[in-house]
């Protein structure tokens, strides 16, 4: 058999070209990962991170422990929903709709530690299922708070929601906080109380703005006008005829003490029939 035999000119040429790719794809930069810039375009809003002081900040005001489930609409790169399980304690969950985000987070949650406690959703948050949170947090517009709010205010009694820089129009926060010229709004979600409750010796009429209650209480022949009525999620307080009322709402019932004087009572109210629980006001 003849063995092939290759020209030096050829063989020259080949190790040329050898080298010349070789040297290419050296020169070629490694392909980098993924790094959301400021200012990127979203479905929503466009992107800007929430400082870490205040993104701290705005879990405290909310009271987040390890018994809570933190929900973030709009996620972002993460950093809510790490923070809440890294130094809260908390169990947390990012609902964001651009899937490099996800990727994102998901790698950063990993890169602290904790992957088991959090999860990050490529979701639409208008079109997802967050009533399992015990605490909301976001940094949306006020247009967008304010086509959540009637979905915020269907979440369970004790809710809490933190908003970075943007508030919820009528519904006036509970609380609020400002961290280096950042401002950061706390709604605690109130029960339904407005309508008709029957008492064992009267009746109780409520009207609902929201946290804050008017109405009167009929004891008998007489009717008082009650005062400094507010909710605290599921706790409602007022004042009435000079007592001084505080209870739990649970549904369809109330159950909680009176004040008159030195003396302390129980008292109860189940709201009547006629009288269905409705929404606390909602555009």
């Amino acid at each position: 058999m003849t063995a092939f035999r290759c020209p030096r000119r050829l063989m020259a040429a080949l190790a040329l070209l050898l080298f010349a790719t070789g040297a290419h794809a050296q020169a070629q930069p490694a392909q980098k990962s993924y790094e959301p810039q400021p200012y990127q375009e979203g479905k929503d809003v466009i992107w800007l991170p929430t400082p870490q002081e205040l993104v701290d900040k705005m879990l405290q005001m909310a009271q987040v422990g390890p018994k809570d489930f933190v929900i973030d609409l709009g996620s972002g790169d993460g950093r809510t929903v790490i923070t809440a399980a890294k130094k809260f304690g908390a169990r947390a969950m990012g609902i964001e709709y651009n899937p490099e985000m996800v990727e994102y987070s998901t790698r950063a949650a990993q890169k602290e530690g904790v992957a088991g406690k959090v999860k990050f959703m490529k979701a639409d948050l208008f079109e997802t299922d967050f009533s399992a949170a015990t605490v909301v947090t976001m940094y949306l517009l006020s247009t967008l708070n304010l086509k959540l709010r009637p979905v915020i205010l269907d979440l369970k009694p004790g809710t809490r929601v933190v908003s970075h820089a943007f508030d919820m129009g009528e519904w006036k926060p509970d609380r609020t906080e400002t961290v280096e010229g950042k401002t950061a709004y706390l709604w605690i979600v109130p029960a339904k109380v407005a309508g008709a409750w029957q008492l064992p010796q009267g009746e109780l009429t409520l009207r609902q703005n929201f946290q804050a209650v008017e109405g009167t209480l009929k004891l008998g022949e007489r009717v008082t006008p009650i005062a400094n009525g507010r909710l605290r999620g599921d706790r409602l307080s007022f004042r009435a005829g000079g007592a001084e009322y505080s209870g739990k709402v649970g549904g369809n019932s109330i159950e909680g003490s009176v004040k008159s004087g030195g003396n302390q009572s129980k008292w109860s109210a189940t709201r009547r029939a006629d009288s269905p629980a409705s929404a606390p006001k909602s555009p």
